[in-house]
């Protein structure tokens, strides 16, 4: 019998048009549009970071509504580094004061921090917030909330191989589930479900790895005005796609011959 809350959720979704059902188990968001989005209003790229903070937050409660078990967001690139050195100490100042914010509500909500990427290359007043935050939400079960931070798909695979090297395995020893084990997501199930916001139709050295099966959703909408609304549209659009991993639906479910 369904528990209460559970019962509560599903009836929720459905009046959502969304099948509780077919929810993503993993998504992946990529948070683009900031720039732009200050831009068009007059104002410093800057300005559009702060306001996505917000954008961030909703996402979250969506995801949890959802019954999403796992969120990552691509948060800053390993690329993200190339840019004027101010923006860059502007956007992690931003993030210490995030996570020293949030970090309550996170735990409020059972949401339990996680993070990938580079993280050595972060500033030290970073790296002691995030990991306070990690710590003050370990032991949380409700939605795994992963940061990409300065992160991109091709500097983990070549940290793979490295590591693979390294531990001087054979050729022959290397395989799939071996390459996912040296991975930075190494424990996390695969998105089925990536988002990107701002109308880019790229990844952009995001997840190349992880990604291989996922469903593709681009919306034009900036990242600053992405809302739950937003992220349930992308769930409904996830769930009306045929999911075949390179073979056929059975005619039964296709209704064809």
């Amino acid at each position: 019998m369904m528990e209460p809350a559970a019962a509560q959720r599903a009836e929720h979704l459905r009046a959502l048009g969304i099948d509780p059902e077919g929810v993503p188990r993993h998504v992946a968001v990529i948070m683009d549009g900031n720039g732009r989005w200050a831009q068009m209003r007059g104002e410093e790229r800057m300005y559009g970071h702060m306001h996505g903070v917000e954008s961030v937050r909703s996402t979250v409660e969506g995801a949890l509504e959802a019954g999403v078990r796992y969120l990552t967001l691509y948060a800053f690139s390993t690329e993200n580094w190339n840019r004027p050195a101010d923006e860059v100490a502007a956007l992690m100042d931003l993030l210490v004061n995030t996570l020293i914010r949030e970090v309550d509500d996170l735990a409020e909500k059972r949401v339990r921090l996680r993070a990938i990427g580079d993280l050595s290359a972060l500033p030290a007043a970073c790296q002691t917030s995030l990991q306070a935050a990690v710590d003050r939400t370990e032991a949380l079960d409700g939605l795994d909330l992963i940061l990409a931070l300065s992160y991109s798909s091709k500097w983990e695979l070549v940290e793979a191989v490295r590591q693979i090297i390294r531990d001087g395995l054979a050729p022959e020893s290397v395989d799939a589930d071996l390459i996912s084990s040296r991975l930075s997501t190494r424990g996390l199930p695969d998105p089925e479900l990536m988002i990107r916001t701002s109308g880019e139709h790229r990844i952009s050295n995001f997840m190349l790895w992880q990604l291989a099966y996922a469903e593709f959703h681009f919306t034009s909408v900036l990242w600053p005005d992405f809302r739950k609304a937003h992220f349930f549209d992308a769930i409904r659009d996830f769930q009306r796609r045929d999911r075949r991993f390179g073979g056929v639906l059975h005619p039964s479910v296709t209704g064809t011959k």
